[in-house]
């Protein structure tokens, strides 16, 4: 799906961002992207979409190199951005616009999601609320069966019901053919959807585990005193203890709050690497 091996960016008068970059992304996943801003997120999703072009190295995706823009490649990937414009036009002139460019364009399902999130479709796009929008981009992206469907920010401007349809609607849409990359601050939003873990920091992946990996290593749990050195990865303080992070040398089950995985893995990113490695 994704083969990154050795990429190298950089801005006009600024350090390289990116230098000797390695990833490797296998069809079939919702890979949940994190990290702090600046820490190189944004970036990675434009070279992806060939938005933006590399200095070195090789980058392939969907079988293509996105620099070159072929039309074959852009039918394949869909990308919503945090930041957006929709035509005054109605939802349904849009589709009948632009659902074309998309060979698996699925109408069915896109009634579905339109039901299932209550869309106005007498209503002009520009005129919906921010939410509304958001709610439309992410149903006419599913239902293009692109190979490659990258969200940043999705969940930004969606109530608590919403927040749950989104996961509801996104769990039902991938497959084994199919993969979702979702860039997000909102980490709370993201558990028990995304599914590895791909963590940056300073123009590094400095974490990319998948769940079961992480329960087999990591123990989270909230203790009234704090565990020893040696076991303890990471901890915060809460009323009445401690939420810590720990390496699990039991191999007992836990839960995974994706909040303290993320502030573990940039606090203290040489133990988990310990540990991972």
């Amino acid at each position: 799906m994704i083969e990154i091996e050795h990429l190298s960016f950089g801005y006009k008068k600024k350090p390289l961002l990116f230098e000797q970059l390695n990833i490797s992304m296998p069809s079939g996943n919702i890979y949940g992207l994190l990290g702090k801003n600046g820490a190189g997120k944004s970036t990675l999703l434009k070279l992806i979409t060939g938005l933006l072009f590399p200095k070195q190295g090789k980058l392939e995706v969907v079988g293509f190199q996105p620099k070159d823009r072929y039309p074959q490649f852009l039918q394949e990937v869909y990308l919503a951005t945090e930041e957006f414009y929709l035509p005054p036009m109605k939802i349904e002139q849009f589709v009948k616009l632009y659902s074309p460019f998309y060979p698996r364009f699925s109408h069915q399902a896109f009634q579905g999601y339109i039901e299932e999130f209550k869309l106005p479709l007498k209503q002009k796009l520009s005129s919906l609320s921010y939410g509304q929008k958001k709610k439309f981009l992410l149903s006419f992206g599913l239902a293009t069966d692109c190979k490659l469907l990258i969200l940043d920010e999705p969940t930004n401007g969606l109530d608590i019901p919403s927040k749950s349809q989104f996961r509801k609607v996104v769990a039902s849409a991938i497959h084994e053919e199919r993969s979702f990359i979702i860039s997000t601050h909102q980490i709370r939003d993201m558990e028990n959807l995304i599914d590895p873990i791909v963590i940056m920091d300073e123009g590094k992946v400095v974490f990319f585990q998948d769940y079961e990996q992480i329960s087999q290593k990591l123990a989270i749990s909230r203790q009234a005193a704090l565990p020893d050195e040696e076991s303890l990865v990471y901890a915060e303080s809460t009323l009445g203890g401690y939420n810590v992070v720990t390496k699990n040398t039991g191999q007992e089950e836990t839960n995974l709050s994706l909040e303290l995985l993320f502030n573990a893995v940039v606090n203290n990113t040489t133990k988990i690497n310990e540990i991972f490695n």
